[in-house]
């Protein structure tokens, strides 16, 4: 048997997404060579591109046991369990890499992710920057760096950076995509003529398709033309769907089982014993103005934003779940522990952050759905739901692709209706039973009243009067990673209000099944 060429073979079927084959090939030479340090590395390669994550630990942990040496398996390693939330062991494996080889390119640029996850935008870019003076020319970088440039509100950066990938690879839709988010085609048309140009390929595949319709629909919104900006848009989640095929039914069985457990919960005499939390909360349907609102809360000298963390839900996933649905017993056992999992998993994590300010927001938008969790295990956090015309809403998710799995029911109208109106029967299950632990803020309102609405806000908050909240488009200590990264950077406008109304014969079907 020729190894090399057995490699070779699982290699193929790795890139050619042949995983199954690839991960039963390696597996047999494993069985042949036990003691060879790549091959258990390449099984682990194999079982990350399947979303085995915690089978891949254990062949990345045996590929370096065989070998302390091998680099590439230190990596990987990192990376499985980055994804799994043991970032404060993915960091230190990253940091043992560059104590040994301070130019590693692929460390380097996972360094640079793990502090976007982390809020650290500095040090990304300056990991990345490394990284590319060591390949110039490598896309994913220059991606990863624009993405940066344009998180901190640096769009100029962020143009500049993206430009030099499409000059380096003009097919690169997802560079595309994050430019036309800048960019307002009512002052150039010249990058929507390169889209057409571009889109008028037959040899794409659906990934470059998806990106590059959304990217044009936006270019066909700037210019007023809703018919045209709706058939991409449409053409983009078609496809889109068609790929995730999701089952819906798993949404509403969720939703059925977080009711049923915390329906005979007293939320009045539930005493917590942890610590004392002054987390803000933000939460409320994807794209009815959270992002706006942290911007606000997050540029008060007093707070600092986190962004989108998923922190909450990864340790509720991890401790109460069991095949997509809530483990009553489980959650009533941890409500009167010493020492609560949940507790320990989000502060673990949120203190790997290094936050010094005395308040910090937590936004994510489908945090909505653990609310009683936030009453029970942090009772003296602050919970604001952010509530908008839902038309525009639904509207707004059918416009825009998310890098979350989270958001896989969003390619759909029906599922996009099914959603908002399962949303809604759950906050309305917490205001009857929660009450006025939750403060609501309604976006049309902030839109037409900023100033006694941010007010309102802070009073909520217990902060005090700060004007850096009155101009919160200026606030640059706040990276947002969010699609709505280029609208929450200008002062607030009201062009989006009701927009729904330029796609009411296109999206009528969506907009009828609206409780």
């Amino acid at each position: 048997m020729d190894l090399n060429k057995e490699i070779q073979k699982i290699q193929n079927n790795i890139q050619s997404k042949n995983i199954e084959l690839a991960i039963s090939q390696c597996n047999k030479l494993i069985q042949k060579y036990p003691n060879n340090s790549f091959l258990h590395n390449l099984g682990g390669l194999a079982l990350q591109q399947f979303k085995k994550i915690k089978l891949s630990v254990n062949y990345f942990q045996k590929a370096i046991d065989l070998d302390p040496k091998n680099l590439a398996a230190k990596n990987n390693l990192a990376n499985s369990l980055k994804v799994l939330g043991k970032l404060d062991l993915a960091e230190k494996l990253y940091n043992d890499i560059l104590k040994i080889n301070p130019n590693n390119v692929k460390c380097l640029n996972n360094y640079g992710n793990l502090k976007q996850q982390f809020n650290d935008y500095d040090g990304a870019i300056e990991f990345y920057t490394k990284a590319l003076s060591q390949d110039q020319t490598n896309t994913t970088i220059l991606l990863s760096l624009a993405s940066s440039y344009q998180g901190i509100g640096n769009f100029d950066k962020a143009k500049e950076t993206v430009n030099i990938i499409i000059k380096i690879n003009p097919n690169m839709m997802s560079a595309h995509k994050l430019l036309s988010g800048i960019i307002n085609y009512q002052d150039d048309q010249t990058h929507l003529n390169d889209m057409l140009e571009l889109s008028k390929s037959k040899s794409l595949t659906d990934s470059q398709y998806i990106d590059l319709f959304f990217a044009i629909g936006k270019a066909y919104e700037d210019l007023k033309q809703y018919e045209i900006s709706f058939e991409y848009i449409r053409k983009a989640n078609e496809i889109k769907d068609t790929i995730i095929n999701y089952d819906f039914e798993q949404e509403i069985n969720k939703f059925k089982s977080i009711k049923n457990t915390f329906k005979n919960v007293d939320f009045k005499n539930t005493i917590n014993k942890n610590r004392d939390s002054n987390i803000i909360f933000i939460c409320g349907m994807p794209r009815s103005g959270t992002t706006l609102v942290e911007q606000i809360i997050a540029s008060h000298k007093k707070v600092s934003g986190a962004g989108e963390l998923i922190y909450l839900q990864k340790s509720i996933e991890k401790n109460f779940f069991n095949n997509d649905m809530l483990n009553e017993q489980t959650v009533r056992e941890d409500i009167f522990a010493e020492r609560t999992k949940l507790n320990d998993d989000y502060y673990e994590l949120l203190n790997l952050h290094n936050v010094k300010s005395i308040y910090i927001t937590d936004k994510a938008p489908q945090n909505f759905r653990w609310i009683g969790f936030m009453k029970i295990f942090f009772p003296n956090s602050k919970i604001i739901h952010c509530t908008r015309n839902p038309r525009d809403i639904c509207l707004s998710i059918f416009k825009n692709s998310f890098a979350s799995t989270d958001m896989n029911w969003s390619y759909a109208q029906e599922n996009i209706a099914n959603y908002y109106n399962l949303y809604k029967d759950i906050m309305n299950f917490w205001n009857e039973t929660i009450g006025k632990f939750i403060y609501e803020i309604n976006y049309e309102k902030l839109i037409k009243d900023k100033d006694n609405e941010i007010k309102n806000l802070l009073d909520f908050c217990n902060l005090e009067f700060d004007p850096a909240c009155f101009n919160h488009h200026m606030n640059t200590k706040t990276p947002i990673k969010t699609v709505s990264v280029a609208q929450a950077r200008k002062p607030i406008y009201s062009s989006s209000v009701d927009k729904n109304k330029f796609y009411e014969s296109n999206l009528s079907k969506m907009f009828s099944m609206l409780e």
